[in-house]
């Protein structure tokens, strides 16, 4: 949420529509790029949802959350990324003042559930890692259902009350060709404290403590390697070693959705003291939507199930009957 403050009765001088200056062929060009984004980011997540939900394989407490994630990125892809992508590329709002304030709604509703999303991810593989007994005894896909609509509804619940106490579109004007968002000094720390600094502490603690956890599961797996091992200590150490696997996968989608974040956090963080301009808004959230893009593609670089999937959907395998129960974890 952009926590920018403008001088109200400056607003229409300072954001009327400059007249296009870029070449025809260039603007075409950007345009193109813009909508291969958009594409890509919408098709690849689209797959990650067919494959969790269609494969029984994938039906898993960890891959729910990886659905959840895919689902908001999807929905970032193909709500937020193309107005966006205009408004940039046009130097100006074309949509109205409605279209602008359900924006700005899906915006912030959409970037919270994707960082709790992201939290919850890191609270799952510590669970995971730190006691993997305990973990596969409770927790179970539909309490992971449960926690996920929790999050869900939690957020929605925020983002309501956020704006309509806020009162950010009950008391701005909108000029047109502009679509801006104003956000009053006390709500302002609330949501950088709810929004960002808790759940990215969360994020940052809990991954540190894995990545120390899975240093020593990399030791144990190398002593278990060393000496005879019974049938026991082999399913031990391939059930450490794949625990092990998923928390690296999921610690490079974390970090680079940190790196994504990062701008967005800083200018969210120094909104009040510094002259931020609607060019810089939009530089840093179009890298925040980016992150949607990348996360399919981490999938697909690090995922053999996610590559098989991938396959057996463009072959129109999935429609044949029994597809579900195909073995993708090979």
């Amino acid at each position: 949420m952009n926590l920018t403050e403008f001088n109200q009765s400056d607003l229409c001088v300072h954001f009327s529509c400059p007249k296009r200056s870029v070449f025809p062929a260039f603007h075409v060009l950007l345009y193109v790029c813009s909508a291969a984004v958009v594409l890509l980011t919408v098709c690849g997540n689209l797959l990650i949802i067919i494959s969790v939900f269609h494969f029984k394989q994938l039906h898993t407490p960890s891959n729910m959350l990886v659905l959840s994630l895919a689902v908001s990125d999807f929905l970032v892809g193909a709500f937020l990324m193309p107005p966006m992508f205009s408004w940039t590329i046009e130097s100006c709002w074309i949509f109205g003042t409605l279209f602008c304030t359900i924006f700005w709604l899906i915006d912030g509703f959409l970037t919270i559930l994707s960082i709790y999303n992201i939290a919850l991810i890191a609270v799952d593989r510590y669970l995971a890692l730190s006691n993997p007994f305990l973990y596969t005894n409770t927790v179970s896909r539909i309490n992971m259902c449960i926690v996920i609509n929790s999050n869900l509804i939690v957020c929605v619940v925020y983002n309501t009350v956020f704006y309509y106490f806020n009162g950010t579109f009950k008391s701005s004007a909108m000029c047109p060709g502009e679509c801006s968002f104003f956000l009053n000094e006390g709500w302002s720390v609330i949501d950088l404290t709810y929004a960002f600094i808790f759940p990215l502490s969360v994020i940052i603690t809990l991954y540190t403590q894995v990545f120390v956890i899975a240093k020593k599961h990399a030791t144990a797996i190398r002593e278990l390697n060393n000496n005879t091992r019974s049938k026991t200590q082999k399913i031990t150490s391939h059930s450490m070693k794949s625990e092990r696997k998923a928390a690296k996968v999921l610690g490079i989608l974390v970090s680079v959705f940190l790196l994504c974040l990062f701008p967005y956090f800083i200018f969210s963080l120094l909104g009040d003291n510094i002259e931020v301009q609607t060019e810089t808004t939009q530089k840093v959230l179009i890298i925040l939507y980016l992150n949607s893009m990348i996360n399919p593609i981490i999938y697909a670089l690090f995922y053999p199930w996610f590559r098989r999937c991938f396959k057996l959907i463009l072959t129109l395998r999935i429609l044949q009957s029994d597809s579900e129960l195909i073995n993708v974890l090979l």
